[in-house]
């Protein structure tokens, strides 16, 4: 009797069934990235502030003495636009006066603006950031104060 085959005939393959091929290259490992300076994420955080997409108490937890005060006179005196060009940030730098300080500035561009942001961070007795002062475009609201 003859066996009769497929029209494909038998099956042909380079190895045996149920064989795993070790010697393929393993999927490229993504490596865990370092969480961002505290620098770059208090920026962000200001940034959404100031262009009104999170409200302001939203960053009162992340402030302290006159920081809060100062951003609440800034968005009311001088927000960036929400309309319009997305506010992006443009270039980031800070200074280390002391341990456990930075002096963040950053240049914020909306469209062909361009905004400077400077604020303050502290490291607090819980080992968590707080930013301690916050200015926009170069006058803090208490010098345009008068007492």
């Amino acid at each position: 009797m003859q066996k009769v085959l497929s029209r494909r005939g038998p099956r042909r393959t380079s190895r045996p069934p149920g064989r795993r091929d070790t010697r393929r290259p393993a999927p490229p490992r993504v490596r865990p990235q370092a969480p961002p300076h505290p620098a770059e994420h208090f920026t962000d955080l200001l940034l959404l502030v100031l262009t009104g997409h999170r409200p302001a108490v939203w960053f009162a937890r992340h402030t302290r003495g006159h920081a809060f005060e100062d951003l609440l006179w800034l968005l009311a005196h001088r927000p960036l636009a929400r309309t319009g060009p997305r506010a992006r940030v443009h270039d980031i730098g800070h200074y280390e006066p002391d341990s456990g300080v930075y002096e963040v500035f950053a240049r914020i561009t909306v469209g062909p603006r361009l905004h400077a942001l400077a604020f303050r961070l502290t490291r607090a007795e819980d080992l968590r950031w707080r930013c301690t002062a916050v200015d926009l475009d170069g006058r803090t609201p208490r010098e345009t104060e008068a007492p």
